[in-house]
């Protein structure tokens, strides 16, 4: 085996490394070059073929498949469970009020820790409230 086949090899190991260590979709695209680059050399390139059938292909398989690649995933996965919660409209329990760290709210049949959106807000119990966001096992509302 040549040392430009080795270098190739190498390269395609270190960018496919990168990759999976990231999962940004940065080196993936440099991988495919170094394969291409790869293929060139085993069919008799120099060197600066080599060099430009890598990049070519690199640049080339960037330009067409990232931006269909960040429209996956953009697109994202299924909301939970949680997720369907915000913005539903709940009853409070117990009296919401963020500097004593109290409030409760139920959610169908299920009773949720709440604090209020705006630290300054109580709300009272029997008060309808939205529910703005989740985070852990904690809702954040503010009034209906």
């Amino acid at each position: 085996m040549s040392d430009a086949q080795i270098m190739w090899l190498v390269l395609l190991i270190i960018f496919v490394v990168i990759e999976a260590l990231t999962v940004s979709l940065v080196t993936i695209w440099f991988a495919v070059g170094s394969v291409a680059a790869f293929i060139a050399c085993m069919l008799g390139a120099n060197i600066i073929v080599q060099w430009f059938v890598g990049i070519a292909v690199s640049v080339l398989v960037l330009l067409i498949f990232r931006p269909i690649a960040r429209a996956q995933a953009k697109k994202g996965g299924e909301p939970t469970n949680v997720d369907s919660m915000v913005g539903k409209t709940c009853l409070v329990k117990e009296e919401i009020d963020n500097a004593k760290s109290t409030g409760q709210v139920l959610v169908g049949d299920l009773e949720w820790s709440a604090r209020a959106v705006n630290d300054k807000d109580i709300i009272p119990a029997d008060t309808q409230v939205v529910i703005e966001k989740v985070e852990g096992v904690k809702v954040f509302v503010r009034k209906a």
